[in-house]
Parts: structure tokens; sequence; C-alpha cells
């Protein structure tokens, strides 16, 4: 998957800047061995791949957000994008090793890590469309949503008065995430993996498909732009946005193939954002609000 995302995106940016980007760091932890176990097709499971995300579970305003403009990505990079990554067979080995992980993760997870996984990061998220009006009930904590990397890495001085500009960048990258996140997820309709496993009892039953992973994309999304705003703190925002994605399994509702391909999609997003003009200015405009 990731060779093809790599080619694709050569297409889209070309050199240009992207040599000063970091690169994607590897896979790591778990994510390595599930890979390596075959993707396609078993014929033992094979009724599995007949599941879905059904369209009477369609969400509206999720899929409205296709419709979107995007601030700094173009529609012909949306859509190479979309066809640059995809998941492994519902009846696949892989598939069936992410499940039994999820078991285990069910067995394992305490108290604690319920609390931060369902009640902090689950609720955390931001979402252009509560933006439009500022007497919309969700709107201070929309924006306030919009730093949380932020705030978690660098203290709550990290707040939307103090850095206008980081706000004004990272409003714009989450929300060509989220035309991204469900352009993905709608284009090919996982099931949740408690769909394929009945003995997993989740956390939160979602209304979208699985892949990739909403609140994993966004995560690593923010994560790469901070780092590149902040290079010294790079490995502090990836631990971040690792324990996020990692939430998504803890809870039950993703697979860890939706993490890491949304990790590797946020790292593409970026390189194909990367020689937008727009996107230069306001991250030169963000950088020199933490040079000062």
């Amino acid at each position: 998957m990731k060779r093809k995302l790599q080619f694709l995106l050569l297409l889209i940016v070309g050199y240009g800047h992207s040599q000063a980007l970091h690169p994607l760091e590897p896979a790591k932890s778990h994510y390595i061995d599930l890979q390596r176990l075959a993707s396609g097709p078993n014929s033992k499971r094979i009724a599995l791949d007949s599941l879905s995300f059904t369209p009477n579970q369609y969400n509206s305003l999720a899929l409205t957000y296709i419709l979107m403009n995007p601030e700094y990505l173009n529609q012909e990079q949306i859509a190479v994008l979309k066809e640059s990554v995809d998941f492994p067979k519902n009846s696949s080995d892989q598939t069936r090793a992410e499940l039994d992980f999820l078991l285990q993760w069910q067995e394992k997870r305490t108290p604690e890590q319920v609390h931060r996984t369902s009640m902090v990061l689950a609720p955390i998220g931001y979402w252009p469309h509560i933006n439009v009006k500022k007497d919309h009930p969700g709107y201070h904590k929309n924006k306030e949503d919009v730093l949380f990397e932020g705030r978690e890495v660098l203290g709550e001085q990290c707040t939307v008065e103090n850095y206008p500009a980081t706000l004004k960048l990272m409003q714009g990258v989450t929300k060509d995430m989220r035309i991204m996140e469900f352009t993905v997820k709608y284009h090919l309709v996982r099931a949740r993996p408690y769909v394929l496993e009945p003995k997993l009892q989740p956390l939160q039953i979602m209304g979208s498909p699985s892949f990739a992973s909403g609140h994993t994309l966004w995560a690593y999304i923010q994560a790469f732009t901070w780092s590149e705003l902040l290079p010294d703190k790079r490995q502090d925002f990836l631990d971040l946005a690792y324990e996020i994605g990692e939430s998504r399994e803890v809870m039950g509702i993703h697979y860890p193939s939706d993490e890491e391909a949304a990790r590797v999609l946020a790292h593409g997003m970026l390189m194909a954002m990367w020689d937008n003009p727009d996107f230069q200015m306001d991250l030169n405009a963000a950088k020199a609000e933490w040079q000062d």
C-alpha cells in the first residue's frame, strides 16, 4: 500500500518542496506483524466478504463533506488519494488476526483506558460545518478542539487567542481531512469490526464506515503539521497521534489496518498540500508565531 501511495503522490506533487517535508516513519508495533499476513480472500471465511457498511446506515451530514471545496488540496489530488488505499478482505488472514487482536484488547482494557479513550479522546474533533455560525452551541469547543494536540504536547497556553495563525492553518488542514475521510469511507464502505466478530463489545456504535479511521487521520495530519512548525517536538506529536489511533482499537470500533492506512494517508495528504502556495503562506505565518 505504501509503495502505491508514494508512486501516486509523485505524480501529484512532483518533487518541488516535498524534499523539505519530514519523511514518513516506518510502521511500528503490531502494525508491522499484521501487515505481513495474507490480505487476500480466504475461502474458509469467504461469506464475510459480502458484508459491508450498508446504505440504510449512510449518514447524510457525513456525505455532504464529500461535496465541500477543499482548502489546500484539489479535487484531482483527492481522487488519486482516494484510490491509493484499500483494506484487507474481510475473509483474509490479516483481518482475522486483527479481530483477534481487538478481542484481546477487550479482555485487558482497564477502567482508566476506557475513560481516556471514550470520554477524553473520542469526543475530540473539528467539524467545519459547526463553525459556519458563531452562535452555534458547539462553536467555541469546536475551535478549541482544533488545537487539542497542541495543548496536550505544549501546554494550556496553546489557545486560539494566542495562536490565530496556527488556528487558521489547522482549520484548513482539518477541513481537508474531513473531506478526505468521508471520501474514502464511502468509497470503500468497510463494515465495522463488531459486524464481522459478534464477540466484540464496542464502547460505541459508529454511524459511518470503518476505513479509514477519521480520528487517526486527524491525529496524524495534525501531528505531521505540528512537527513542521516545531520539529523538535515531532516525536511527542507522533506519540500522541499513535495513542489516539490505538484508542479506537481499545474501543473495539476500528481495525488496526484502519489506523495504519490513516497514518499513511495523512502523510500523503500533507505531501499533496506541500506545493500549494496558500498552504505554504499559512504554514509560514504559523511558524512565525512560534518563532516569536
